[in-house]
């Protein structure tokens, strides 16, 4: 079986649904099955510089990657994301689709312009979409409009999330198969013996919260710790600071790091810390923690509220910083009750969020859309 999967996003800034569907692709080949992924790209360079005020990947793409076109930024849902709206990405997609010859198309986030309609209306076979925003969103409604007809060529529908499922069905009714965003599971994680640091993980968006967490830091930094930004560009990281009227002191800005990085702070921190605002469908950040047996203080909204339970972190309303500070300081200082959480944690992400199982689970609805 050979598979196209199409992100509508650049492979160069990263974000939830390209790193979804790069792991994606990964489990499946683990399964045998080829895979392909057709996504914009941004080489690193003086253009890009001029069009993206943060630093994407460095490199080229890696093998099993077709690159389709650069990308802008576009805000939408409390984020700004890397959209692919080059007119010569269709051109190279149509290419795409008649050289590989996929066996089936897998679209994720399908009306999320230029390439998940692209893909619909290009492509004649069998096709499964994923979708994976949830809240509200300006965009949205004017794509239904314009082509939100091409979703009828879709032969089976899966959300990511409850939430992911129930703003999906508002515009795209149907049946719908959840399967949640996966997690890779490291080896040798230890929930004890952590470090004095607490992690926050995420772009510099909105509704991610960053703000809430660096508000309540005053509170925690006479606790020993240090906060670890990583995902947040560390510019805008240091004018958030400045408009707080904050220092940086017990404050590392890391900015973007590779998977093996990720994994070894994640693994030596208390907590991860999780503030955002709303409008998450689920929260890869999350999953990614508890993989790692670290406990997640996080809001209390919908999507985080279907992946973190009482076994394995703590929520708190969203927007309070007084409350997250108390909820952090009242955690580290149960260092049993912690420890606990976290192997409960990793617990949950290997039964629950484990790429071998929802990969099987995936390749399951690809057996079954090829049958008919």
């Amino acid at each position: 079986m050979k598979v196209g999967i199409v992100v509508p996003y650049s492979w160069s800034f990263g974000g939830g649904v390209v790193d979804h569907a790069e792991a994606q692709a990964r489990a499946l080949g683990v399964l045998g099955i080829e895979t392909r992924l057709l996504i914009g790209n941004d080489p690193p360079g003086s253009f890009s510089r001029i069009l993206h005020p943060r630093e994407g990947r460095p490199g080229p793409p890696p093998p099993g990657v077709i690159p389709l076109g650069r990308s802008v930024i576009v805000p939408g849902n409390g984020a700004l994301s890397n959209l692919v709206l080059s007119p010569r990405a269709l051109p190279q997609l149509r290419r795409a689709l008649a050289r590989e010859r996929f066996d089936l198309l897998h679209v994720h986030e399908p009306l999320a312009p230029m390439l998940g309609p692209a893909a619909l209306a290009l492509w004649d076979g069998p096709t499964v979409g994923t979708f994976h925003a949830a809240g509200d969103s300006s965009w949205r409604p004017i794509a239904n409009v314009l082509w939100g007809f091409l979703l009828d060529r879709i032969d089976l529908r899966i959300a990511v999330s409850e939430q992911a499922r129930s703003t999906a069905g508002t515009f795209a009714g149907g049946d719908y198969e959840v399967i949640p965003n996966g997690v890779d599971i490291p080896d040798h994680v230890d929930p004890g013996g952590r470090g004095d640091q607490i992690v926050f993980l995420g772009r510099h968006d909105p509704r991610k919260g960053l703000p809430v967490l660096l508000r309540a830091w005053p509170h925690l930094r006479d606790l020993g710790l240090r906060l670890r930004v990583i995902g947040a560009d560390p510019l805008a990281v240091r004018l958030l600071l400045t408009r707080l009227h904050m220092s940086d002191g017990g404050i590392d800005v890391l900015g973007f790091v590779d998977d093996l990085t990720l994994t070894n702070e994640l693994s030596s921190a208390k907590l991860l810390v999780a503030p955002s605002l709303g409008n998450e469908s689920f929260g890869m950040v999350i999953t990614r923690a508890l993989a790692c047996a670290t406990p997640v203080v996080a809001s209390d909204i919908p999507g985080y509220r279907e992946v973190v339970t009482a076994e394995t972190g703590v929520l708190t309303p969203p927007g309070d910083s007084g409350a997250l500070a108390g909820s952090i300081a009242a955690l580290l200082a149960d260092e049993p009750r912690r420890s606990s959480m976290g192997a409960a944690a990793r617990e949950r992400a290997v039964s629950e969020y484990a790429w071998p199982l929802l990969a099987r689970r995936l390749a399951d609805c690809y057996e079954r859309v090829l049958a008919g």
